[in-house]
Formats: structure tokens, sequence, C-alpha cells
């Protein structure tokens, strides 16, 4: 079977469509370790106590809608508009109404009207999630951290600059204490993130564009073949993934 060549692969990245947050197109070809703590099975067994929920950043509801039992007022956000009436179609017949939103500092729900808010690499304003939770509420949030997969940026010769040096473990624990939260558990880790062949780097920098953001083909195009040459002669190219969790609760 015939490998395909570097143009067709990149061709083959460039026009794949993506909607939510779904990456169904990189199966098997982008492989990333899973963190020691499991956020769906955290995030499940608090749901057995939680009579209300939001899920921040929901994307095009996936996750969500993948849990069992969800509370009867269940509730979601999304601020990027492609991603809303696929949030909705999934999840509105679930019972749960999605919240367009243009900022995380001014979410439309009443004080302390939550138990249980969780957030999957969504950015946050933990004043407004305090404001939202219940006395006895519950955040539980898994981060994408600043030193996120670094190394592609690395091998091809792009400037790293994280989208925010304040996107850490520590700084993230210190404004959740500053806001009047309780930390429960936090934890960090480094995990293999294993790209196959050279198309599924160039889908992933289409889509997760604050990695390089002047990123285009043609910008790095002698890099990228020269990366591809690189997988072909000694395997998947193997970057770090940085994440983090935060349980916390309200004092």
């Amino acid at each position: 079977m015939t490998t395909p060549s570097f143009e067709q692969q990149v061709n083959e990245a460039l026009a794949q469509d993506f909607s939510g947050w779904d990456f169904s197109w990189t199966h098997g070809r982008w492989h990333e370790k899973d963190p020691s703590w499991n956020y769906r099975q955290l995030v499940q067994k608090k749901i057995e106590s939680a009579g209300s929920l939001l899920d921040m950043g929901t994307g095009g509801g996936e996750f969500l809608a993948s849990l069992a039992e969800l509370p009867q007022h269940s509730f979601a956000t999304e601020s990027y508009p492609p991603n809303i009436p696929v949030a909705r179609a999934r999840l509105e017949p679930l019972g749960i109404e999605v919240l367009a939103i243009e900022t995380d500092q001014a979410l439309p729900l009443p004080d302390q009207s939550l138990q249980l808010i969780i957030n999957r690499h969504e950015s946050y304003w933990p004043p407004e999630v305090y404001r939202l939770l219940k006395s006895d509420g519950t955040f539980i949030t898994q981060q994408v951290g600043t030193l996120d997969n670094i190394q592609i940026n690395e091998v091809l010769g792009a400037p790293v600059k994280p989208r925010s040096q304040e996107w850490s473990l520590n700084k993230k624990i210190g404004w959740l204490e500053q806001a009047g939260f309780r930390i429960l558990r936090a934890e960090e880790e480094f995990l293999d993130s294993v790209f196959d062949d050279i198309g599924v780097v160039v889908f992933y920098l289409k889509i997760i564009s604050w990695q390089i953001p002047d990123f285009s083909v043609d910008n790095y195009s002698e890099r990228l073949r020269a990366m591809h040459e690189l997988i072909e002669k000694h395997g998947p190219f193997i970057s770090k993934a940085h994440r983090f969790l935060i349980e916390a609760d309200k004092r």
C-alpha cells in the first residue's frame, strides 16, 4: 500500500471540516495519553448528588450529552458561534438549555443557582463561578496549560507564545483562592501526545489556532516538509500535552 505523499496528506487535512469539538478525523492518527485522573468519572460521581449543573464551554455538547442521569436543572454555555447550533441540536432534546455568551465574566444565570459547575479546557472568571455556586457548590476544571505541545513550535521554528503565562496550576489556584474558593484537589501532568503523520499535525495546527497564530502551510512549508521526512524515517512525532486538574468548593 502506497504511503500518501506530503502534498496529499496536507491537502487532505486542509480539506477537513470541523464543527463542535469533534476530532474524530484524527482517530488512529493522533494519540494523547490520558492523565492519571479521570475527569469523566470525577464529574459523573459529583453529578449523583447535584441538583443543578453548568457545563462551561460545552463545544458541540458531545461530552455533556454522554454523561448519565444529568440533573433536572442542567445548562451549558458556549461562546464560539458555529458551535452554538450544534450544541443546541444535541442538548436541547435532553432538556439542557444552551446559553450563548460573549464573555465568561457575565453569565446569564442567577446568583447561587448551581450546585456543580464543570469546565473542560475552557476559560473562566473565578468571581463569576463563585457567584453562581450555592454555598455547598463544587467547581471542577481540567485545563490545558501554558506549555502544551510547545515541541511542535520548536521543531517548526515558530515562536513559543503561550496564550497566557498566567495559565498554570499555581496561578489558577491563587486566583480561585482569592475569589473565596477552597482547593480540594490540584494535579498537573505532562503527557505524551503522539502525531503519526504530517497531515494530522497540519489539522491540529489549523484547529488549535492559538498554538502558532501565524500558521499556514506556506509560512512553514520548509519546516513541515522536514518534519514529514523525520516522521517517515523515525516514526511518529511525540510532543508533550500539558494538563492540570482543580477541584474546589465554595467556602
